[in-house]
């Protein structure tokens, strides 16, 4: 197959875009090209337009030697090729623009792939979307068995599919069903796993990554013959089944799991499916026109659009230092973690696992005990998933260690404190911790409610005092706020700031104020759905539609979750400050004076099983608390409209407050501590695609029907006066 730049789509980018010279270069090594991979200026190699041009030019240079073998290389650090250039997707204003792209990259892969001479990928570090894409076409894969490298295609992520022909050569390589699990959960695999499924041909140590690829070249030379890998062939029944007469089963089979995973939300996926369902087994050359054209049609999407913003403000966090002066806060080694719960032994593994030394504090053995135990089932569940060995589980437990007085604290960075959440107890045992530290400690309390900058006068120094909130589980959720007191200092935040992304987790910058922005947010969707009860909307109604919007979990089953009587103190006090828009919903302490607690009793507005299962929901309940015999007398549109807008209302205000000062700060909390839904965009981006206008109207009928807390605040009256939105458009 004859492939060159007189190609019309090739031709075409040529006119508007210049190859990157300097991102490829080859390095003679006798009859063998290195060909290394380097961005200049950049921490990760992608693959812009400029950069596949210059990877044409240097395959037709390679076609043209007479090198014998080519070895492609990244001098990264811990990356070979990151991907495609995310920024160039999300400029694409066309589905046949991406198609267009689409057919660019495959051509190029195509012609690696039909290269004379053998090509060899020695990946170290991620190689992923397109990185990975692009080894597919390579002859030979050698990957490091270090931890950074990870090879996968997670396109799905950004709502759109492989479309540099990795639909075609990754079900090709590994078999269908290992394809399926790789595209459709947009997952990378480790080393290990490569090489079990076929991806790889050997996982070798990262220090004889490049001799082994060497070794492998001169083998292949002196033996004559490109000698290209067989095809796949079945190594399962399942497989052997799929290319049998079962493929009907089984990609309808994938295709449930993908909408029970996905509820129908995700366009991707279903695309993927599809495009593999149509092409497994077929005509590559055909395969990659319908791979082109699925990706097309996703990449305009709403969904995509949404998903690559989300992308771009994690990104931009992994950028920010939490403060605007130069300070950088100072490096973090050893902390201290102060109280042994649950949560204290969440975070105390945590930082465990990104080899910080924990000193972990309590006042009786049992609970310290317990804390080692909460850290050690997370590691220990890592293990059985064959994610850590048991080598290094033993020695990240080892960095723990317990205590009950102040011993080893003198010499700690940051002390992080998770004990009970009331403020007289945090206050009397920060002034005593303090004693045995140094007088430059960074201390953060990780409370969910109280003032930081009341807790603050505790201490001595409460330029060092600073608010880390952790959600609840410590190593699933995402998010932490970085709450600022009225004196915290840059170093203090700065450093919190920096410790949350070392811990691999999406810190934002929150002022201190009640609630702080997540659960002041989170309050009346809560709060609402229990107003909305006691009006006569099931239980069940309520919860169905918010799942249905997109929501992880239903307002009622969520109370249950926090604890009904956990809900009721923190509606008080949000009532308490900000009065009637956060009028707390007089059902729900009618629920906890009936002793219903939630999941943690295991009765509430669901009634759970004895391991925290949710069964059905409890029908006592209205006669428990005099509700009437629920008629459900709202649509669900009703429903969303009346749980989610004055969310947006309240945002309005705390962008206005300066509680946080982006959009983006306000949406990353919603979709990282709360789980709104990525596909819409956050909280705002929702809130833009239906128009400020539109929602206050809104507010002022649901006013006039259900009370005063509906009413519009005026940063967003004055939005809707011009239509403006919470984003520049």
């Amino acid at each position: 197959m004859e492939l060159s730049l007189s190609n019309e789509k090739l031709k075409l980018i040529r006119q508007t875009v210049v190859p990157n010279q300097e991102a490829l270069k080859i390095r003679p090594d006798g009859d063998i090209a290195w060909v290394d991979f380097d961005m200049p200026n950049e921490k990760a190699n992608k693959l812009s337009s400029g950069v596949l041009l210059r990877l044409h030019e240097v395959i037709e240079e390679l076609g043209k030697s007479k090198f014998k073998a080519a070895i492609f290389v990244s001098k990264k650090p811990n990356i070979f090729i990151a991907g495609a250039d995310i920024e160039e997707i999300k400029n694409l204003k066309t589905a046949q623009d991406a198609e267009n792209a689409c057919l660019v990259g495959q051509t190029i892969f195509s012609a690696l792939e039909v290269l004379k001479i053998p090509t060899i990928a020695a990946i170290h570090g991620a190689c992923v979307g397109g990185g990975c894409e692009m080894v597919l076409a390579c002859d030979y894969r050698i990957c490091s068995d270090d931890p950074a490298t990870k090879i996968g295609l997670p396109e799905i992520q950004l709502g759109v599919i492989p479309g540099f022909g990795g639909t075609q050569r990754l079900p090709r390589l590994v078999g269908a069903i290992n394809a399926l699990d790789i595209i459709l959960a947009g997952k990378s695999v480790d080393a290990r796993k490569a090489a079990k499924i076929g991806l790889v041909d050997q996982a070798v140590p990262k220090e004889i990554l490049l001799s082994k690829a060497r070794d492998l070249a001169l083998t292949i030379i002196k033996d004559g013959s490109k000698k290209k890998p067989q095809k796949f062939k079945a190594k399962s029944m399942g497989e052997s089944f799929l290319n049998g007469m079962g493929s009907f089963i089984v990609f309808n089979k994938a295709k449930k799991t993908v909408l029970a995973q996905t509820k129908g939300h995700y366009p991707a996926p279903l695309k993927a499916l599809e495009v593999i369902r149509k092409t497994y087994g077929g005509d590559q050359a055909k395969g990659f026109e319908i791979e082109a054209h699925g990706f097309g049609e996703v990449a305009q999407t709403d969904v995509s659009k949404n998903l690559i913003n989300l992308f771009f403000m994690m990104e931009g966090v992994k950028k920010q230092t939490g403060v605007t002066s130069d300070e950088k806060g100072v490096p973090v080694n050893q902390i201290g973690v102060l109280g042994a719960g649950t949560m204290g032994g969440g975070i105390a593994q945590l930082a465990a696992e990104r080899d910080m030394q924990v000193r972990l504090k309590d006042i009786t053995y049992d609970a310290i005990g317990k804390g080692l135990k909460a850290a050690n089932d997370i590691f220990k569940k890592s293990v059985q998933r064959k994610k850590m060995t048991s080598f290094d589980f033993k020695r990240k437990m080892g960095l723990i260690s317990g205590t009950l007085d102040y011993s080893g604290f003198k010499t700690l960075d940051v002390v992080i404190e998770a004990i009970v959440e009331d403020m007289n107890v945090k206050k009397k045992v920060l002034a005593d911790m303090v004693k045995s530290c140094r007088e430059d400690v960074i201390i953060a309390s990780n409370t969910s409610s109280l003032s930081i900058t009341e807790m603050a006068t505790a201490v001595p120094h409460p330029e060092n005092f600073v608010g880390m909130h952790f959600f609840n589980p410590v190593n699933k959720m995402p998010l932490i706020e970085v709450i600022r007191g009225e004196k915290t200092s840059d170093r203090a935040a700065a450093t919190v700031f920096a410790l949350s992304k070392k811990m691999g987790k999406t810190p934002i910058i929150v002022k201190d104020g009640p609630g702080f922005l997540v659960n002041r947010l989170l309050l009346p969707y809560l709060n609402e759905a229990c107003f909305t009860l006691g009006d006569g909307a099931s239980i069940e109604f309520i919860d169905k539609a918010c799942l249905k919007f997109g929501m992880p979990m239903g307002p009622l089953h969520l109370i249950d979750e926090v604890g009904i009587d956990v809900s009721a103190k923190v509606a008080k006090i949000l009532g308490h400050a900000f009065g009637v828009r956060a009028e707390a919903a007089p059902l729900m302490s009618k629920v906890v004076d009936a002793k219903k607690l939630g999941k943690k009793n295991g009765s509430g507005f669901y009634f759970y099983d004895s391991q925290g299962k949710k069964l059905d929901v409890d029908q006592n309940i209205y006669q428990l608390t005099g509700l009437p015999k629920p008629k459900n007398p709202f649509s669900e549109e009703e429903i969303i409209h009346r749980v989610l807008f004055p969310m947006i209302n309240e945002a309005a205000l705390c962008l206005e407050e300066g509680i946080v000062t982006t959009p983006e700060a306000v949406d990353l909390g919603m979709i990282m501590g709360t789980g709104f839904p990525p596909f819409r965009g956050g909280l705002l981006r929702w809130a833009d695609s239906i128009g400020s206008a539109k929602v206050v109207d809104e507010l002022e009928i649901m006013a006039t029907k259900f009370g005063p807390r509906f009413k519009p605040s005026n940063p967003l009256r004055n939005m809707a006066k011009t239509n403006r939105t919470f984003y520049k458009q």
